[in-house]
């Protein structure tokens, strides 16, 4: 059980407060409710660029890192296609000025357009090394709009095409900072040897008095059902050919989430999972081979992924998965598969609470989805899923009309 204290202030942005005695540091997490899903579809990328002017400074603080690490702290942040979370830790004494860096830059962000133009190359040059000249690099570029026709998900945090970020004005910059990175749209959560009362007068002194921020409202398209197998082959210089088939699924607040989650470890959570047990380890048709859930907000996707050796028929090698996939689909799976999967998330869920930086992270993004609670209900979500469960939902993902598959690599043999 994670308990924490809670307390909203006028200006809308909540903080949550775990208290840890054991450790003398602590962690300090600012979540801002904005992702690459609430671009716009023709300046894609915003979110993620602005993972990296975050740390461009603020006007009275020109050095974020040098004044962190002079606390005794480090930081970082990262970007998905539903949020952007920005994450401190130190020596618990120190926590004020966390608290002082992170208001400072959602109070006056430094803009100019030399910071802008910096960024811009930085991520330019991090598109061109991660995308495009690395293998498989853009695998998912490929793979997101093939799954996505009309949901925001359908381009990837780096954005659908690099030249929206090259294009951008210090204007737009600015519009998508005021519209999405203030009190209002952010979760502030800590955790580490603090005293809650303690830290909530510290939220209030730094956070209290910035201005709220207009309201957001997010109206995304839905993704309409998918009734048709897609596929897409392209040819690229890899030492290995790669299959991606992914099928769509429910969200992280559906009811099926947990037992979604758990049937695609039924298929690849570690080496005693069918696909690795089966294609890697017995059949050896594949060097290695991987299933896991996006788990986005909105409905997501359940990948299945798998490098077939280099004598092994692209085709054959697909179907191999999908009777894999189908078996699912036919049998229950074993009491003493679904206790194995059960027992890895227990573990897992288990080890990420003796982190204050995990647990900080996950008040603020269950909370985000609702309710903080939600994490400490989520344990016993996966441990009352069934094999009926599995099964129900292995019939309704995997079939043909909801799969988007790429072959990726080697030209098909003729």
């Amino acid at each position: 059980m994670l308990e924490y204290e809670k307390h909203k202030l006028s200006n809308g942005l909540r903080v949550l407060v775990h208290r840890d005695e054991t450790t003398p540091m602590a962690a300090v997490n600012m979540l801002y409710d904005v992702g690459a899903r609430d671009e716009d579809p023709e300046r894609t990328g915003f979110a993620h660029l602005f993972e990296h002017l975050m740390f461009e400074g603020s006007v009275n603080v020109s050095r974020f890192d040098y004044q962190l690490q002079h606390a005794g702290g480090e930081n970082n942040a990262f970007t998905t296609n539903d949020i952007t979370n920005y994450y401190n830790t130190l020596p618990a004494r120190n926590l004020e000025t966390a608290f002082w860096l992170e208001s400072d830059r959602m109070l006056g962000l430094a803009f100019s357009e030399e910071k802008l133009i910096t960024q811009k190359n930085v991520v330019t040059e991090e598109y061109r090394q991660s995308y495009l000249n690395q293998p498989y690099g853009d695998a998912w570029l490929l793979m997101r709009p093939l799954a996505y026709r009309e949901h925001p998900y359908r381009w990837a945090t780096i954005g659908k095409n690099i030249e929206h970020i090259q294009n951008a004005s210090l204007l737009e910059v600015r519009k998508f900072f005021t519209t999405f990175y203030h009190p209002a749209n952010a979760i502030l959560s800590v955790a580490g040897h603090v005293d809650p009362q303690k830290v909530f007068v510290l939220a209030e002194k730094w956070f209290g008095g910035i201005f709220p921020g207009n309201g957001y409202l997010r109206q995304l398209p839905a993704e309409p059902s998918q009734n048709e197998e897609r596929k897409m082959m392209v040819e690229r210089d890899v030492p290995q050919h790669q299959i991606y088939m992914a099928f769509h699924v429910c969200g992280r607040s559906h009811p099926d989430f947990h037992a979604t989650d758990l049937l695609s470890d039924i298929l690849s959570n570690g080496e005693s999972a069918r696909l690795p047990a089966r294609l890697v380890h017995y059949r050896k048709a594949f060097s290695e081979i991987n299933a896991y859930v996006t788990g986005n907000l909105d409905p997501g996707l359940l990948v299945i992924s798998g490098m077939p050796h280099n004598e092994v028929d692209e085709q054959e090698a697909e179907d191999m998965l999908w009777q894999q996939a189908q078996e699912l689909v036919a049998e229950p799976v074993t009491k003493r598969e679904l206790q194995k999967v059960k027992n890895r998330v227990e573990a897992t869920h288990t080890f990420a609470q003796s982190h204050v930086l995990s647990k900080a992270m996950n008040l603020a993004y269950y909370e985000l989805q609702g309710d903080a609670d939600r994490y400490n209900r989520q344990m016993d979500a996966y441990l009352g899923v069934t094999a009926d469960d599995l099964q129900r939902i292995a019939n309704r993902t995997f079939k043909r009309g909801n799969a988007s598959i790429l072959h990726y690599g080697r030209p098909a043999r003729p």
